[in-house]
């Protein structure tokens, strides 16, 4: 009987050369996803943070021009035709005037002074003017009185000129009298006793005095 020694030997040679290459595929196998878990860089990207936008910026509205007041001061003139004279005093917006011819036509005004230099001054016996301050240096209107409609400039004065008053009792009698000093040193007034109107007696500008009926006096700046 023949012994198999070299059949046995192929077949063992065969079988440990399927093993080897199992075991070789399994081997790259294995490397090859250990390489890929290992050495492959991560592709993934990261969003870069977001930039904040600007907030934006809010311009401060411009501020609204001041208003600049209308200026104290006093104003005396003449009617356009001569006949009378006007002043106005002008005090913290508010505005007292006096009309008169030097005889026996006069009124007493009050009222407010606008922002933009105009007034409407009325009295209390309804007459009524309207003017307009013109570059701070003069006063143009109109005067409404007794049915007589007069216009006027008054200029700015400087004392001893300007609007004057005086008020008393002499000799049991109620006496109210009212003058205009103009620049030029002319004096326009008339001085009321008991309601009855007749032409002032002149003052003295510099002091304000006035002797009425043998008794003296004092008439004081007008003011609102």
């Amino acid at each position: 009987m023949k012994r198999p020694g070299p059949l046995l030997t192929l077949l063992a040679g065969l079988l440990v050369g399927v093993f080897m290459l199992s075991l070789n595929a399994t081997t790259g196998t294995k490397n090859a996803s250990s390489s890929s878990a290992d050495g492959t860089p991560d592709t993934t990207k990261q969003s870069p943070a977001a930039t904040p936008s600007p907030t934006p910026t809010r311009t401060a509205p411009s501020p609204s021009p001041s208003k600049t007041p209308v200026p104290d001061a006093g104003y005396a003139g003449r009617t356009d035709d001569d006949s009378s004279a006007v002043a106005v005093t002008l005090r913290d917006g508010k505005a007292i005037a006096y009309f008169c011819d030097g005889r026996d036509k006069e009124s007493w005004l009050k009222g407010d002074v606008n922002d933009d230099g105009t007034m409407r001054l009325t009295g209390k016996d309804g007459s009524v003017l309207n003017g307009a301050l013109k570059e701070g240096r003069r006063i143009r209107g109109t005067v409404d009185i007794d049915g007589g409609h007069y216009a006027f400039t008054a200029d700015r004065t400087k004392k001893p000129s300007g609007l004057y008053r005086a008020t008393a009792t002499v000799r049991g009698a109620k006496v109210d009298g009212g003058w205009i000093v103009l620049r030029d040193g002319r004096q326009v007034g008339v001085l009321t006793r008991d309601d009855e109107p007749s032409a002032a007696p002149e003052i003295d500008p510099e002091t304000g005095v006035v002797t009425v009926d043998g008794q003296e006096l004092t008439a004081r700046p007008a003011a609102p």
